[in-house]
């Protein structure tokens, strides 16, 4: 029995790099960027989408101006919003304000970042890198971490549609 603390002692050794290397979270003055993350796109799809969520723990208004990154020479903060019972999508040019004291969401059907151009394919499991660059903030790097693509995740959520969720 002397054995097992020390078993579980190395096991904590190689636990805790493993559980941080999950966790990817940024700072940049008093914003913190919480989960960058991205899905897999389909060959031959020009675009990929971009989600995060930027909390604001400072006493002032920042703002989210621009991204820049090594996978699209062309990288835009793009919102959807439904007008006359459509949904469309455009570009903030001026970016998205980040309000002193608030949670931002960019999400899919909402506020998200648009690789225009892809240069290739995101692949599951991969990270794409870019530089959030903020009014007042500065500049941070992140890495979206890509997942399953929209169409594997429905694929996936159709098949386990009817089966009982195991708690």
């Amino acid at each position: 029995m002397k054995l097992l603390p020390k078993i579980l002692a190395a096991a904590m050794l190689f636990a805790v790099p493993a559980f941080g290397a999950l966790a990817h979270d940024y700072k940049a003055g008093n914003l913190e960027i919480h989960h960058p993350a991205s899905r897999a796109t389909l060959a031959g799809q020009p675009v990929g989408g971009g989600f995060m969520t930027i909390t604001n723990n400072g006493q002032e208004a920042d703002r989210l101006v621009s991204i820049t990154s090594p996978v699209s020479d062309d990288v835009q903060i793009h919102e959807m919003a439904v007008e006359n019972d459509v949904m469309k999508m455009r570009q903030l040019k001026d970016g998205i304000e980040i309000p002193a004291g608030a949670k931002v969401e960019l999400k899919p059907g909402g506020l998200h970042v648009m690789f225009m151009a892809i240069k290739q394919p995101f692949k599951e499991g991969e990270k794409v890198a870019a530089t959030l660059n903020f009014e007042k903030a500065g500049s941070v790097e992140v890495q979206f971490m890509v997942g399953p693509s929209k169409a594997k995740q429905e694929q996936q959520h159709s098949q386990t549609e009817g089966e009982p969720h195991k708690m």
